[in-house]
Formats: C-alpha cells, sequence, structure tokens
C-alpha cells in the first residue's frame, strides 16, 4: 500500500508525480479515459502537497489553471484544501490549491 502524499518527502512526490504523468500519457494514447482522468487528478493532489497551503488566503480570488476564465473565491482552507465559491455559483466547494494559477484582483 502506498504512504499518504501528506507523509511523502518532497522528492518522493515529484518522482509519484512523473510516474503519474507518463502514465497518464500512456491511457491517453490508448483512449482509455477514465484512467487518463485518474491518474490527473492523483497528479493534482499530489501537486498540492508540494505547495505550501499558508499562501494562500482566505478572501483571496484565483484563476482556474486549465480554465483562465473561471475564479475561485477562496472561504476557508483545510490543509491543501480550499474551500469557496467557483464563479460566484452559490454551492461550497473543496478543490486541491494545485488547480490554481495566479491571483486575481476581485472586482464587485
Amino acid at each position: 500500500m502506498e504512504p499518504k502524499f501528506s507523509q511523502m518527502p518532497m522528492a518522493e512526490l515529484q518522482q509519484l508525480i512523473a510516474d503519474l504523468k507518463v502514465k497518464a500519457q500512456k491511457a491517453e494514447q490508448m483512449g482509455m479515459v477514465n484512467e487518463f482522468a485518474v491518474y490527473e487528478r492523483r497528479m493534482l493532489m499530489a501537486q498540492a502537497y508540494l505547495l505550501d497551503p499558508s499562501d494562500f488566503k482566505p478572501g483571496e480570488r484565483y484563476e482556474m489553471k486549465d480554465a483562465p476564465d473561471e475564479y475561485f473565491d477562496i472561504d476557508y482552507m483545510n490543509g491543501v484544501f480550499a474551500w469557496g465559491y467557483r464563479n460566484d455559483v452559490p454551492e461550497l466547494e473543496g478543490v486541491p490549491i494545485s488547480v490554481f494559477g495566479d491571483r486575481r484582483t476581485k472586482t464587485l
């Protein structure tokens, strides 16, 4: 059984991410969409543990890496997860901090 991401040293996380990237590319080439999605999600989770959660503050707005037209307003942090609202949709959502791109200025 693989150790938890939170218990892995940085070098081991980086190697795991590289391995998952190779597996994801192979799955994509073989047309295995579901398997590809699982590897992508695991990579995002592992990448979150390489970031410092204290760099992300409640009340800030971030663009989403894969969708620069979308943004996320952080309501609160819980470990490497940010909880808040995407594009002002009133449904609370939790996402790993690795999905964030640049910080954006909130416009009212």
